[in-house]
């Protein structure tokens, strides 16, 4: 009883302080339908954190999105990729919602959007800004209509919280926005890393997976391990709400040794800039190999994320000779569904005789310092801190390419990539570009910058890059209507782009060579 009446407490304290911080009730849900969620805040997503909750639309548009309080709408953006059409509403409490993926806006929202983009005769607009006296708006005021515009994966509605002074990002469940929800988190898989040179486990010093045993609800057992040295652990988790098949992210993952906490990570807010950092939170390695994301329980040495709490050694566990330690993860969702692994640990004397030799190159990055490397035709130069630790690449040009690494260490900061092309002629350079073949069968585009004698791009990405040739041109394809066919009753006029090679940079479109607005959808191909 008495833990219990603890426990209760604790709840009770936490609830309010909560309701304290965050207006309860004060935000009601954008939408006319009950909330089902594919998506939920801060969530590990490619390069980032979920920034809201993405709310499902029964699978289409067109579904009147609803101002969530009283405000006045700050700032509308279009944008190819991204939130696509995206509403901006600052509320006089101190916060601002975002609305992203919208297929349209209200009207006198429309009217005024689409004034902008002919005179800019562009489909994106920018960052458009508006003060409190332009486009007010009152709570369940409807302001657009959902959508898939964007860098979406389909129909849904993109929602945030922001703080208005610092941008920050919250978890909008905080404002008491409910989603059904008692299902625990599920594990999927547990590794381990020998974090030292002198580390071991089982004797060996490499990453283990773990196999995992879920013994009752919410509760799962691994095998015993044997250690030495400082270890960390990562875990493959999952969470699902209710009348939902989504996986998604969870709130927090906490670690406690032998019943004292050492790590704790939880998604309440963060800022964008930070968000960066998800690549050191995550084996980043193991996710460009096989594309699973494992959420580390100890925090590496560049990550500057505010999510981590109270840590003890950063998270990670030094094991002495002859002690046993329990280790335990314990992973929640927001609403407090739980599930824990325990993890028996045997510390064992350290077999520091087998020692793998360190892959030294030529090409050493101290990552303090600025990096310029050159071979043949090709030159790459890192910015300071461009790394997150000293690191020694393997560089060299095989058959035209240029082979930097791989693809498997993040990066704080883009780097130079530069070929030397004076050997081509004029004509030649003409249709030349850039290109990331990592995966030689779907070369991608980068961004080319050409002078006389070199081109350069810049990049995030270590991996394979060579020069390219493109000289088919985009092509043009009539949708729905033939040339010469009468038009006018037509609600809309469908084109299809395309193009080989370098990908599609702008378009234009014109009736009686006046410009004429059409929306590029890049994800659907008819």
């Amino acid at each position: 009883m008495k833990k219990t009446l603890i426990l209760s407490s604790i709840l009770f304290h936490f609830l309010c302080f909560s309701q304290e911080k965050y207006p309860q009730n004060y935000f009601s849900v954008p939408l006319e339908i009950p909330i089902l969620l594919s998506g939920s805040f801060g969530e590990l997503r490619s390069n980032h954190f979920h920034a809201g909750l993405d709310i499902k639309t029964q699978e289409k548009e067109g579904l009147k999105v609803l101002a969530a309080a009283e405000g006045y709408i700050s700032r509308i953006k279009v944008q190819q990729f991204g939130y696509g059409k995206a509403i901006y509403i600052t509320h006089p409490n101190g916060f601002t919602t975002v609305y992203g993926h919208l297929s349209k806006f209200a009207d006198k929202i429309e009217t005024h959007v689409i004034s902008v983009q002919y005179k800019k005769e562009d489909y994106e607009t920018g960052n458009l800004y508006f003060n409190e006296t332009e486009f007010p708006v009152q709570k369940g005021e409807i302001i657009a209509l959902s959508g898939d515009t964007g860098g979406s994966g389909g129909p849904h509605l993109h929602f945030e919280i922001r703080n208005t002074i610092t941008e920050n990002v919250i978890n909008p469940l905080f404002f008491g926005l409910k989603v059904e929800d008692t299902i625990a988190p599920t594990f999927q898989d547990l590794k381990v890393y020998a974090l030292n040179s002198d580390s071991r486990i089982n004797q060996q010093r490499k990453s283990f997976q773990i196999p995992l045993k879920n013994i009752e609800k919410g509760k799962y057992a691994a095998d015993r391990i044997t250690a030495s040295g400082t270890i960390g652990f990562s875990v493959n988790v999952i969470d699902r709400f209710n009348n939902s098949n989504n996986k998604n992210g969870i709130f927090s993952l906490e670690m406690l040794v032998n019943g004292n906490r050492v790590y704790y990570h939880d998604v309440e807010e963060f800022s964008f800039s930070e968000s960066k950092y998800l690549n050191l939170l995550i084996d980043y390695e193991y996710y460009k190999k096989y594309k699973q994301k494992y959420q580390k329980t100890y925090k590496e040495t560049g990550s500057r994320l505010s999510t981590f709490k109270n840590l003890i050694n950063n998270g990670k566990i030094n094991i002495e000779e002859a002690l046993n330690y329990t280790v335990e993860i314990i992973a929640k969702d927001f609403e407090g569904n739980t599930s824990s692994i325990k993890i028996p640990v045997a510390g064992a004397k350290s077999n520091t005789i087998f020692t793998e030799q360190e892959n030294i190159t030529a090409y050493k990055i101290v990552a303090k310092n600025f990096n310029k490397f050159n071979v043949e035709n090709v030159t790459i130069a890192f910015p300071k801190k461009t790394f997150y630790e000293d690191v020694y690449l393997d560089f060299k040009i095989d058959k035209g390419i240029a082979k930097i690494h791989t693809p498997t260490i993040p990066l704080d900061k883009s780097y130079t990539l530069t070929f030397n092309v004076s050997n081509y002629s004029e004509a030649e350079k003409q249709f030349l570009y850039i290109a990331n073949i990592e995966y030689p069968r779907y070369p991608r585009y980068q961004y080319t910058r050409k002078k006389d004698s070199s081109f350069y791009t810049t990049t995030k990405t270590l991996g394979n890059y060579t020069l390219m040739t493109d000289k088919q041109k985009p092509t043009i394809q009539l949708l729905y209507f033939k040339d010469q066919q009468w038009l006018s009753n037509s609600k809309t006029l469908k084109v299809k782009i395309a193009d080989v090679g370098s990908d599609i940079k702008n378009y234009r479109a014109t009736i009686d060579d006046e410009w004429i607005l059409m929306e590029f959808n890049h994800k659907k191909i008819f």
